[in-house]
């Protein structure tokens, strides 16, 4: 099977303050939408330990994956997360209404 970029997307609340939700989103190749949200799962998990025992973020990992802009205090509804092919809003062959 062909690699190719995907964003995963999972929801994410403030364990405090319930009310704030958010999305974080995860960006790199893998080679289905399983695999993808397989990976975004693996490396939001290294980070977590990484930044639980005291040590720098880990750099991005094999196919661009990393987890950049931790919340500390914020929970990941990984059940909610959705895969799929990434479309660059910037691209000049795409129909976004993205203006520059």
């Amino acid at each position: 099977m062909a690699l190719r970029i995907y964003e995963v997307d999972v929801p994410i609340h403030d364990t405090t303050h319930p009310d704030r939700r958010g999305l974080h989103v995860f960006t790199g190749v893998a080679d289905s939408p399983a695999a993808a949200l397989r990976r975004a799962h693996e490396v939001y998990d290294a980070v977590l330990a990484a930044h639980t025992a005291g040590l720098d973020i880990p750099d991005t990992q094999d196919g661009g994956w990393t987890a950049r802009g931790l919340r500390p205090g914020w929970e990941l509804d990984w059940h909610a997360a959705k895969a799929g092919p990434w479309h660059n809003p910037v691209s000049w062959t795409s129909s976004s209404d993205f203006a520059l």
